[in-house]
């Protein structure tokens, strides 16, 4: 795919929960290799977004292009069997599986049995203590251990494109910047990351581009040093 077609746009995108249109015509793009987040206070429409993206909420109207063609129609699981994964917000992990089943469960669509064990290889070398944990039962895990096994399950998905909806919601410090640390190496492997993030601060620190969205709407988009050094941003999402 040429650089210059994105692997993801949205155009005129609207999300609705019945009467209420919660994402009121919405334009991104992504273009591969890219980490672009998407920052904005509670309720601003941001999680929403990446559910429409993935597949779980339909959309209202617009189209969501996917990969050089239209993904409206198709159902989540063959947007997964595209490359296209989804961390959720809490993690969704099967808390009464073991780490290694957790693991596994991200590679049910695949077939390549000798690629999937050198995946999870590549996984255990950037996520150790994800492997060390292998053999014990996912619920008993700490909050940053199970945002790391939710991100393992999602790469053995072998996606192109990888959604994070949160991933240093309620971390300890020293776990977030882990986190963000294990982004940028699934961003150096070529996988274009979309992520939301409340921590605006170290998203647009790390991200090459962002956008702002209030209200269902996107308000401000830039890269993400600008964004940074925005004052309409910094008063907004920096606390100052």
């Amino acid at each position: 795919m040429p650089d210059h077609v994105p692997i993801l746009e949205l155009k005129q995108v609207q999300i609705a929960y019945g009467q209420i249109k919660a994402v009121k015509g919405i334009d991104l793009a992504l273009h591969a290799g890219e980490l672009v987040s998407l920052i904005g206070a509670n309720g601003a429409g941001k999680t929403t977004t990446l559910n429409a993206i993935a597949g779980t909420l339909p959309i209202a109207a617009g189209d969501l292009i996917y990969d050089g063609a239209s993904i409206n129609s198709l159902p989540a699981h063959k947007r997964v069997q595209r490359g296209l994964a989804l961390v959720p917000e809490g993690r969704g992990i099967f808390t009464r599986l073991t780490v290694e089943e957790n693991l596994r469960m991200g590679a049910y669509i695949r077939t390549d049995k000798a690629q999937i064990e050198t995946d999870m290889q590549r996984v255990f070398e950037m996520l150790p203590r994800v492997k060390e944990r292998l053999a014990q039962v996912a619920g008993t895990l700490s909050g940053g251990e199970q945002q790391m096994l939710a991100i393992g399950r999602a790469l053995l998905s072998k996606p192109k494109l990888l959604l994070l909806d949160e991933p240093s919601m309620g971390l300890a410090p020293l776990f977030v910047e882990k986190i963000f640390e294990v982004v940028q190496s699934i961003v150096r492997e070529g996988v274009t990351v979309l992520l939301v993030e409340q921590n605006a601060n170290l998203a647009l620190h790390f991200s090459q581009r962002a956008y702002v969205m209030e209200s269902g709407q996107i308000t401000l988009t830039g890269t993400g040093d600008a964004l940074l050094h925005d004052p309409k941003v910094r008063s907004a999402y920096l606390g100052e």
